[in-house]
């Protein structure tokens, strides 16, 4: 009896937890989610929605290297299996991106899916830049949108440089979106 008494409460607690991360998520309180879906990662990990849901707060708040983990985990469904490719495409553009900036690797000879992420858009202006000298930061305008520029840069303020994607509409910023 106890046991089922405790089982109960642990599952009430999930999906306490699961309802404020989705109330979280709709309040476009991304870091927030992503920050508890984190903490209650382990009692949660057979949940593909949950995990889901974690991972795409953490995406929309720029918290990629913590894709890692829900990559691995998202395998038993259509739909969990589709996230997981669609998360290993922005980390790994994250870290090409970064090994073209730093180390000048060449990466325009690379042909990698894309979506709609700020950084899979800046990934694929960048690799079609070919090769080209280093260059402190890079413009782009947008394809669909000719208001819409990104500006891209390293910025050098700590022993790893970070990737920093600056959104602008016309002349207004409207995000900066900071990647290690």
């Amino acid at each position: 009896m106890r046991l089922i008494l405790i089982l109960l409460i642990t599952l009430n607690l999930s999906a306490g937890i699961k309802e404020n991360m989705i109330n979280l998520y709709q309040d476009l309180k991304y870091k927030e989610a992503c920050d508890m879906g984190f903490r209650n990662f382990q009692n949660n990990k057979r949940d593909e929605d949950y995990v889901s849901l974690y991972a795409f707060s953490c995406l929309n708040s720029d918290f990629i290297d913590r894709l890692t983990v829900p990559i691995a985990t998202l395998k038993h469904s259509k739909e969990a299996r589709s996230n997981s490719a669609y998360f290993s495409i922005i980390l790994m553009q994250k870290k090409l991106l970064y090994h073209a900036l730093i180390d000048g690797y060449e990466i325009s000879h690379l042909n990698l899916p894309s979506t709609e992420y700020v950084l899979s858009k800046v990934f694929d202006f960048y690799s079609k830049l070919g090769k080209h000298e280093k260059r402190e930061l890079y413009l782009f305008e947008d394809t669909n949108d000719k208001k819409l520029t990104y500006k891209l840069y390293i910025l050098n303020n700590s022993p790893l440089g970070k990737i920093v994607i600056e959104e602008f509409y016309d002349t207004i910023s409207i995000k900066r979106h900071v990647y290690w």
